[in-house]
């Protein structure tokens, strides 16, 4: 299940790091000061896809009915 993780985390903290650097420059008051917010905002989506990554393997790998017992 790791290994799923892994590569879903991948994919997903790529498309959750995409949408917050977007978010960033599409957002007037965040533009300002792109130096220092753009690496936060990337860092962010990668971080949130972590757990995110797990839930959805975890899915995964029991077949979408919940963990296994």
């Amino acid at each position: 299940m790791l290994k799923i993780a892994i590569i879903i985390w991948v994919m997903l903290g790529t498309v959750l790091a995409g949408t917050a650097v977007m978010t960033v420059l599409s957002v007037p008051g965040l533009a300002e000061n792109p130096m220092r917010v753009i690496p936060l905002a990337a860092l962010l989506g990668f971080l949130l896809a972590m757990p995110l990554s797990y839930i959805v393997a975890n899915k995964i790998g029991s077949g979408g009915h919940g963990s296994r017992a």
